[in-house]
């Protein structure tokens, strides 16, 4: 094998690498979630926790979501796990769906100590931008399995037009 060779099959595997990262810092930028840990979130203290990363100030975790939109509604799906319903705010304002809460540590009741520390704890606020004007009053929402669903009928259902453009 030349050294040509070598180079450009280095080159390609920088891009794929490169294309990779891109995509997933594209796709999860709305999806990653600052929680802000409170007195009320119950968080051990970092003498009781053997994590070196564990900082109970900084947390951060990735909502994961979906949107679908049909002739006549928005649907949108959010990862939420961990929470009770009554845990979680979900508002309309503007042209975004605003879903916040508090996420609270759950303690063992036996003797230990933790050794990972990896989910995160404390208030938080998602914002997913809706992509047409919905009735927000006649918005529906659901929680089962750690899914919130949110359905937000459109103010003007329709399909997008569909427009062809000629080329000159």
């Amino acid at each position: 094998m030349r050294f040509e060779e070598m180079k450009e099959g280095v080159g390609s595997i920088f891009d794929s690498v490169a294309e990779g990262w891109r995509h997933l810092r594209e796709s999860a930028a709305n999806a990653i979630t600052r929680f802000k840990p409170s007195e009320r979130s119950q968080l051990p203290s970092k003498t009781e926790v053997d994590d070196p990363l564990y900082f109970s100030m900084h947390s951060w975790s990735m909502l994961g979501g979906e949107m679908f939109e049909d002739e006549k509604r928005l649907v949108v799906r959010i990862e939420v796990p961990g929470l009770e319903k009554q845990d979680m705010n979900i508002e309309v304002r503007d042209d975004a769906l605003v879903v916040s809460g508090e996420k609270r540590f759950e303690q063992e009741n036996t003797q230990g100590r933790w050794r990972v520390m990896q989910c995160a704890y404390g208030s938080f606020r998602r914002v997913v931008p809706l992509s047409v004007p919905v009735l927000a009053d006649q918005a529906k929402a659901t929680y089962k399995n750690g899914i919130l669903r949110v359905e937000l009928p459109k103010k003007s259902p329709a399909r997008p037009k569909a427009r062809t453009i000629t080329l000159q």
